[in-house]
């Protein structure tokens, strides 16, 4: 019979630790030349981002969006993502995870002031998102702020993701997180969520 060894004084005795990391990354994921690809697939096709949970301050995001789709000439974008989604949730989340159901999201964060303040990705009444992925597509060199800050801890002190060209992150949907605003040049980005069954 298997001892649980996780007895903590006062009384508690838990049936087991929670080990999962905050979020996984895959550096370099896509080329720049295939990041300026993506970004040429919908930079005339991008339309004002909308927010469809309620939220009194409407100024919490301003960005422009288009969705990405899959068909032949996105394929090579969803297998890469797939491929690292997957090796990435094995090592790293273990969620039960079944696909990319609402496409990818291709943002764009002009200066000044583009920006998406502290949100979480789940919401009461759409499919179940289990993560939620960023995609790095502008060299970093060529903007300032856009941070993209994950709420992982104390809320003073954000962690600032990865900010390499063509770097893919993923971290749970629940995750508070913001995208601070772009001070100059402008920011763009692959954004997806990764769906599933209820979290049990």
């Amino acid at each position: 019979m298997k001892v649980n060894n996780n007895f903590i004084d006062g009384g508690v005795w838990p049936f087991e630790l929670d080990e999962k990391p905050d979020f996984a990354f895959w550096n370099s994921l896509f080329t720049p030349e295939e990041c300026n690809k993506i970004i040429k697939l919908g930079k005339d096709k991008l339309d004002f981002a909308k927010i469809f949970h309620k939220h009194k301050n409407k100024d919490i995001r301003k960005s422009k969006i288009c969705w990405i789709k899959s068909n032949p000439d996105t394929k090579w974008i969803f297998e890469k993502l797939v491929f690292a989604i997957k090796d990435l949730n094995k090592k790293y989340f273990n969620f039960d995870i079944t696909g990319l159901f609402e496409g990818l999201q291709l943002t764009y964060y002009p200066s000044p002031g583009g920006k998406y303040e502290t949100h979480i990705d789940r919401s009461s009444g759409i499919m179940v998102r289990k993560l939620s992925g960023v995609v790095q597509l502008t060299d970093p060199k060529k903007y300032e702020g856009g941070d993209l800050n994950l709420y992982t801890g104390n809320i003073n002190e954000p962690f600032k993701a990865n900010k390499e060209h063509g770097t893919c992150i993923l971290f749970p949907s629940y995750t508070l997180h913001e995208v601070t605003s772009v001070t100059k040049g402008e920011r763009w980005s692959l954004v997806f969520w990764i769906s599933g069954p209820n979290f049990k």
